[in-house]
């Protein structure tokens, strides 16, 4: 077994641009190459179809920093936080709670385990609605705090009751 080098949230944040994506997991740190293509373009549908459905309702971000935990900063792909939580937010620093909704849109090298992680750490945190994305198979599954995990095809329509009720697109829009 590997060792683990382990550093504080200050250390993490003083982290040099080295064009990879980095977030913090329990103090390790998590590097992360930039995504390809098809990555992006899946990014700024869901950010679009987001932001649509939020107007006034509260904020879509990509790739921003939640504080989850001590020692634990997570940056989903896209996110969005519901305006009644304006008073916790915050421009220049990371959100010390969890987005109301993460998404996270897989890559070929992710792991699954490191991946079921990350999406236990976001509902602990507080997150209502975690969906995963994958464009390989143009699936998204939905992670809930108070439900069972489930996965929607191409076919169906993706929804975020109780987050963003006016949001509603075809799971298969978001991966053409």
């Amino acid at each position: 077994m590997g060792t683990r080098t382990l550093m504080t949230e200050a250390e993490f944040q003083r982290l040099p641009d080295d064009g990879n994506h980095h977030e913090l997991d329990e103090g390790e740190l998590i590097v992360m190459p930039p995504p390809v293509p098809r990555h992006g373009i899946v990014q700024v549908k869901v950010a679009a179809a987001l932001n649509s459905a939020a107007k006034g309702q509260g904020f879509v971000l990509t790739e921003s920093g939640y504080r989850l935990a001590p020692g634990t900063v997570r940056g989903p792909d896209v996110s969005f936080i519901s305006e009644q939580r304006r008073p916790d937010f915050t421009w220049d620093r990371y959100c010390n709670f969890g987005p109301d909704l993460a998404v996270e849109i897989l890559s070929p090298d992710d792991i699954a385990r490191n991946l079921q992680r990350k999406i236990a750490q976001y509902l602990a945190a507080g997150t209502q609605i975690v969906w995963v994305l994958d464009p390989k198979s143009t699936t998204v599954t939905i992670y809930r705090r108070d439900a069972p995990f489930r996965t929607l095809g191409p076919d169906d329509t993706l929804d975020a009751p109780g987050v963003l009720p006016e949001f509603s697109v075809k799971v298969a829009a978001l991966f053409e």
